[in-house]
Formats: structure tokens, C-alpha cells, sequence
């Protein structure tokens, strides 16, 4: 009797410890589940988030990017994707990047981006500020002289004419001489604007085919340009100056610097982003010739 007491107490316990199993198993299945559920829905806010209208996304005009995507850039082709992609993947620089830097995490990501609505328009819009992109807009001295320095100024407050945001990113001049450093156009376009601002100074407007507004200020001299006009990536638009800041033909108010902003068209408003780090990536991009 003992006997047989003792084995019906054990397959008792054996059946206990099965159920006991078994509902661990339901317990961590029914945890992965919802672990799962929450992150597509956390993915599908991330998407839903995304507004009609990109300039109205808090951080995309700021255009944040890092040295790893930078020198990512440098290998392929399809430098908007990644810029794109990247900015998306990180709320457009508000998060970490987790994924490896290489061809087969774009394309997947870019099999997991094109599942939001908006993805062709962002698309447009990218395509806009990066395809066009060809070459550094102050050429490279054959001497080996340091032409231009920059920093990421943007939105930073300017004052003249009352208080605003810096809407670009300043190339300050190596050597304090108006009418010595050329500036090129950074991609191919047509002439839109020209002539004199009281804060831009001689500008020049360019629109690339792509869509994006390319505007470079301060000019101290055009080359033989006149508004309608096509221009090719690399050929110069004039010189590098300090005019602006009062009536047409003031000069002196600051030092020789080029101004550059970009800018794109949505729902026919102008809207300008940062251009520190397209001018980072053309950085690798520049032409040379001798300076005299």
C-alpha cells in the first residue's frame, strides 16, 4: 500500500511540475507576443507620426547626421537613401542609430520604410536637398592653402534687422580679400535669382533639377550670368565678398565669407534646412585650381 501511495505521489508531482512547465512556456510566448504587438505598434506611431508636410516635423529642417553615416556616404551612390533612411530610422537625429553601416541594412531598411504613406513624398523631398549634389562650392588651392573654414551655425541669432535665426551655414574666408576665392555652383540648375538684398547682399539663386533651392550670398562679383540662364555643376557664379547689411553696394560690415542656404518647396512655401552636412559630404568633393 505504502508502494503503491509513493508512486501515485509521484506521477502527481511529475503531472505538477508539467503543468507548472507548460504554463511557463504560455507565460513567455504570451510575453514575446505582446513584446512583439508593442513594437509594431511603437513602428506603426513612428509612422503615423509623420506629418503631410516634412517642415513640420520638429528636427528634419535641423538635419542632424554623424561621422559614420558621413563616411558611409563616400561609398555608394545613392547618397539621398541613405540620408533619408537614416534620418527616418532616427527621428531625425533624435535617436541612436543600432543597425551596421552597410548596403544590406539600407536595403532593408528601405524595404521596412516604404510601408508609410508618406514614403514617396519623402522621397521627392530628399532626392531635392542630396541628388543634385556634385562639388564643394569654393575650390580647392593647388597651392595647399587653407581656403575656407565652417561650422554648423544654424538657426543660431542674428541681429541685424531685428532678431533670427541663422538659416544656413557661413564658409568664412581664409584670407580677409573680397573678390579672391571663386565660388561654383554646387550642382546643375538654372539661374532663379540675382542681384542685391539689403541682408544677402549679390546673391545668386540656383534651382537643381531635383527641385532644391541653392542660394549663395554676399558675392562680392558675378561671372556672365544673368537670371535664366543654365549652369552646370562646377562652373562659377562670381566671388566670394562681404557685401550686405545696408543699401546696394555696402561692403565692410563683416568679414569676406560665403554665405550658403538651401531651401526646398513644399506645398509652394519656401522652407530652408541645414546645410552644414551636405557641405560636409562635398567637402570630399572639391575642385582645385590655382589661386593668383
Amino acid at each position: 500500500m505504502t508502494h503503491g501511495y509513493g508512486e501515485r505521489r509521484e506521477m502527481h508531482t511529475k503531472l505538477s511540475w508539467r503543468k507548472i512547465s507548460n504554463l511557463i512556456l504560455l507565460l513567455f510566448l504570451l510575453l514575446l507576443f505582446i513584446s512583439i504587438g508593442l513594437k509594431t505598434m511603437q513602428e506603426q506611431a513612428r509612422y503615423n507620426s509623420l506629418p503631410d508636410k516634412l517642415s513640420d516635423h520638429a528636427g528634419f529642417r535641423s538635419q542632424q547626421y554623424n561621422e559614420k553615416i558621413m563616411n558611409f556616404f563616400s561609398k555608394g551612390n545613392i547618397v539621398y537613401k541613405y540620408a533619408m533612411l537614416y534620418s527616418l530610422e532616427t527621428s531625425f537625429g533624435e535617436r541612436d542609430f543600432l543597425w551596421p553601416y552597410d548596403e544590406q541594412t539600407f536595403a532593408s531598411l528601405e524595404q521596412k520604410w516604404k510601408s508609410c504613406r508618406h514614403y514617396p513624398k519623402i522621397e521627392q523631398v530628399y532626392q531635392s536637398l542630396w541628388q543634385d549634389l556634385s562639388f564643394f562650392p569654393v575650390p580647392e588651392s593647388l597651392q595647399g592653402n587653407e581656403n575656407v573654414t565652417f561650422a554648423d551655425s544654424w538657426m543660431n541669432e542674428r541681429t541685424y534687422g531685428g532678431k533670427r535665426g541663422h538659416e544656413g551655414t557661413d564658409l568664412m574666408a581664409a584670407e580677409n580679400i573680397r573678390g579672391y576665392y571663386p565660388v561654383v555652383s554646387m550642382t546643375d540648375g538654372v539661374v532663379e535669382s540675382m542681384g542685391w538684398l539689403e541682408k544677402g547682399g549679390y546673391r545668386i539663386g540656383i534651382l537643381a533639377p531635383h527641385g532644391g533651392y541653392f542660394y549663395y550670398a554676399h558675392l562680392d562679383s558675378y561671372a556672365s550670368l544673368q537670371e535664366g540662364d543654365e549652369v552646370q555643376a562646377g562652373e562659377i557664379l562670381g566671388y566670394m565678398g562681404d557685401s550686405g547689411y545696408g543699401p546696394e553696394g555696402t561692403i565692410g560690415m563683416f568679414p569676406v565669407h560665403l554665405h550658403v542656404g538651401i531651401y526646398l518647396y513644399e506645398d509652394n512655401l519656401e522652407v530652408s534646412v541645414n546645410p552644414y552636412w551636405m557641405l560636409r559630404y562635398l567637402s570630399e568633393h572639391k575642385l582645385k585650381c590655382i589661386y593668383s
